[in-house]
C-alpha cells in the first residue's frame, strides 16, 4: 500500500520512519511513504502558497494553484484523494478498513483556514476527520489515518490476528487483558484465564469486551444491541 502525503510540513510526516511498526513496516517495503512540499508547486516568485480570503474573514488560505499542480504530480488512474479536513465523515474502524483495501492513498493536509473550495469541490474524492474538533492542520490527522489504517494491511503487525482483536475491528470494545503477575496489588487475573477451557474463555473474552463497551461507549453498546437483537 502507498501513502502520498501533500502538505506544508513534510519534515512533520518524515518522523514516522522511525515510529514503531509503522517505521519496520516501512522498512520492509510493505508500505510505501512518499511526502511532497505543496510549496515546491507553488509559481509565485516568493514561493507563496497562501492569500486573503474574497469576501473578507480572518486568516488566509491556500491557494489552489500549488494545491491542484501537487495533485496531479502524485495522482494515477488508483488513487485516492482524501482531504484531511474537520468538514468530513469522522474517521472509525469500518472506514479503516475501507481505505485498507486501497493500493494508492493520497492525504491532503490544509493548513492557515483550509483550501480554496474549487480543489475541495473538484478534486478531492473524500473528505475525513479524525473528531469533531479544529486543528491547526492536517498532518497530525493525516499521521492518524497512516497508522490506523497500515495495521490492516497483511504483514504489518507480524501477527494478522492482532488488528482482529483490537477494539472496534468487530464493533465492541476490547475485552479486559492481563499478563503477570497473577497478582498485582490484590488485584487478581480471573481464573478462567487458566482453566484450559478454550470455549469457557472465548465466553469469559465476549462478555467482558459486552461489558466494556456497555461502560465505556454506551454508545456504541446500544448500537450493537439494537443491530444485534439483544436485551
Amino acid at each position: 500500500m502507498k501513502f502520498q502525503i501533500l502538505t506544508l510540513f513534510p519534515e512533520f510526516i518524515n518522523s514516522l520512519n522511525n515510529y514503531g511498526v509503522i517505521g519496520k513496516a516501512l522498512e520492509k517495503g510493505i508500505i510505501d511513504l512518499t511526502v511532497k512540499n505543496i510549496r515546491d508547486y507553488s509559481k509565485d516568485k516568493h514561493n507563496r502558497v497562501d492569500d486573503e480570503i474574497y469576501g473578507g474573514g480572518a486568516g488566509m488560505l491556500m491557494t489552489p494553484q500549488p494545491v491542484y499542480d501537487c495533485i496531479m504530480d502524485s495522482k494515477t488512474k488508483d488513487s485516492l484523494v482524501v482531504y484531511m479536513s474537520p468538514q468530513g465523515e469522522v474517521l472509525d474502524q469500518e472506514k479503516c478498513k475501507e481505505l485498507s483495501k486501497y493500493d494508492d492513498i493520497i492525504l491532503l493536509c490544509g493548513h492557515y483556514e483550509g483550501i480554496d473550495s474549487r480543489i475541495v469541490d473538484n478534486y478531492v474524492d473524500m473528505e475525513l476527520s479524525i473528531g469533531d474538533y479544529v486543528m491547526t492542520g492536517g498532518e497530525l490527522a493525516a499521521m492518524v489515518v497512516i497508522d490506523s489504517v497500515s495495521r490492516l494491511v497483511e504483514g504489518v503487525l507480524g501477527n494478522d490476528e492482532s488488528a482482529v482483536t483490537d477494539s472496534h475491528y468487530n464493533v465492541l470494545l476490547q475485552n479486559n487483558v492481563y499478563t503477570r503477575p497473577r497478582e498485582f496489588n490484590g488485584h487478581k487475573v480471573p481464573e478462567v484465564l487458566f482453566s484450559g477451557n478454550h470455549k469457557k474463555i472465548e465466553e469469559w473474552k465476549k462478555e467482558s469486551s459486552l461489558v466494556n463497551t456497555k461502560n465505556k461507549r454506551p454508545d456504541i453498546y446500544e448500537k450493537y444491541i439494537k443491530n444485534n437483537k439483544l436485551k
